[in-house]
């Protein structure tokens, strides 16, 4: 089963930031995928811009080098690598002075789709902004893609998005958030949505409780001085999480079209109760023999910053009132896992006798590593002896059913960048959906700021502080194990 690649327009990328470590790692290996799927026109054109004091060719050697260490190894012939490297020019800009902007108003053609990615610190959006507006780089159907932090709060974030929209509209915005970019988070409306087996159980009545985790493997690595002025709340759940709470809990939307999902998803982030203090549990992870603990890795003693966080929520709606959503993350846990598990609840009566067991239906979605779906179901356990009852997943790996094909599935920036060519803004996040998300968070950070919290300690490779999984004990349920 072959996927079917559908050109798009003409474009010119401009990439701000494009000897970072997002750019190379992500990006232009993404956008070589592109191109060596057959996605990229062949006059389309990528950009360089950075105060980096190269030249084209000089970044073209970085890039190829970027493709070589981040790229499939059986796409990395000499043939097309080269093809792909004559599209791109590069360009030494200065942010916030004059320098380079004269040659890069020369170099975007007229008349075509032009695209802004600002992968670069939220400090400078504003000022790419006002420069490509002066220089009239720009046009009113060009499109900027900014990158998280959208703001440390509402108040920033609304600042940001007033700094945009003096020059830009809000149609002309792309706040990316990679995790949308995933082919089972898209999978997922298509398995609410496209299927009645599932929809007319997805809600209160039906479901017992929903818990999405994002667990990492890694520490803070050099993003320590940011890490420890964000921490798990801001870094992770002010904007995935929260983007993968929308999409389980929202109501069907009247058309799959950008405002009108996006319109479903702010209701939801609306609806949102507050999160009360004894359902929140925020953690550090502390020291091995061999590697130092958090406080270690950001170079604060007395830091107070999570690396890990856990909390129950509620949605005041029809549809989930009374039904409790779990989120959680952290830094060097036990295992790398992101996924949501949808717990539905017991049937209402056993014919089947206490010996039986409990059983519960279970649809985990796995976002990460081996993308897929996996439905828990109740079977007889094969043999004699009685009525035995066992649960077994129908599974619905990626990886299985395409087979060789999976290796042409577009990762999360790939379909994205495309997305913002093709003009589509179903997968990226409106301002007032950003705004709406702090005003939710901001409160839950202001609260345990004042009563002062320390964070719990938590060993490294594990599934964090031992208080998490109180608190859903407390509850009379347990978390997912987190495995690969």
């Amino acid at each position: 089963m072959v996927s079917r690649v559908i050109p798009v327009d003409d474009f010119d990328l401009v990439i701000f930031g494009g000897t970072g470590d997002l750019a190379q790692r992500k990006i232009l290996p993404g956008l070589y995928r592109r191109f060596c799927s057959g996605q990229m026109p062949e006059s389309a054109r990528i950009i360089g811009a950075a105060r980096a004091d190269l030249d084209s060719n000089g970044w073209r050697d970085m890039v190829r080098a970027s493709i070589a260490e981040f790229s499939s190894v059986n796409r990395c012939d000499d043939a097309r690598i080269d093809a792909f490297l004559m599209r791109l020019e590069y360009v030494s800009v200065d942010a916030r002075g004059e320098n380079g902007w004269k040659e890069l108003a020369r170099l975007v053609r007229k008349d075509i789709v032009h695209a802004f990615y600002f992968s670069v610190s939220p400090s400078l959006f504003g000022d790419l902004a006002d420069r490509l507006y002066l220089h009239k780089i720009g046009n009113s159907d060009s499109r900027i893609v900014v990158e998280k932090p959208f703001g440390r709060d509402l108040k920033s974030a609304k600042e940001l998005n007033a700094t945009l929209a003096k020059h830009f509209d809000e149609t002309q915005i792309y706040r990316i958030d990679h995790y949308l970019g995933k082919e089972t988070v898209q999978n997922l409306m298509a398995v609410r949505f496209g299927n009645i087996l599932f929809e007319p159980l997805w809600n209160s009545q039906y479901v017992d409780h929903i818990q999405i985790t994002v667990a990492e493997t890694v520490g803070v690595g050099g993003r320590g001085e940011y890490y420890d002025k964000s921490g798990a709340m801001r870094d992770m759940v002010q904007n995935h999480l929260m983007q993968l709470l929308c999409l389980i809990a929202m109501e069907p939307p009247s058309r799959f079209e950008p405002d009108e999902v996006r319109d479903e998803k702010l209701k939801v982030i609306r609806a949102l109760e507050p999160v009360d203090p004894h359902h929140i549990v925020r953690g550090q992870y502390g020291p091995t023999d061999e590697k130092p603990d958090y406080r270690e890795d950001v170079g604060d003693a007395r830091s107070r910053t999570e690396s890990f966080i856990a909390l129950r929520t509620h949605i005041s709606n029809w549809r989930w009132a009374g039904t409790p959503f779990y989120l959680r993350t952290g830094k060097k846990l036990k295992a790398r896992t992101s996924e949501i598990v949808v717990v539905f609840k017991d049937a209402p009566h056993s014919i089947f006798g206490p010996e039986a067991g409990t059983h519960s239906n279970i649809l985990r979605i796995r976002l990460q590593p081996n993308e897929g779906m996996t439905l828990g179901v109740t079977i007889k356990e094969p043999g004699p002896g009685g009525m035995r009852l066992l649960d077994v997943p129908l599974d619905m790996s990626f990886a299985e059913t395409l087979g060789d094909d999976i290796a042409d599935i577009p990762d999360a920036y790939e379909r994205l960048i495309m997305d913002v060519i093709r003009g589509n803004q179903t997968l990226f996040m409106r301002g007032d959906e950003v705004e709406a998300a702090w005003a939710w968070t901001d409160p839950i950070i202001e609260g345990w700021e004042r009563r002062h919290d320390v964070p719990k300690p938590y060993d490294v490779g594990s599934t964090g502080p031992e208080d998490a999984l109180m608190m859903m004990h407390r509850d009379g349920r347990r978390w997912r194990e987190i495995k690969e």
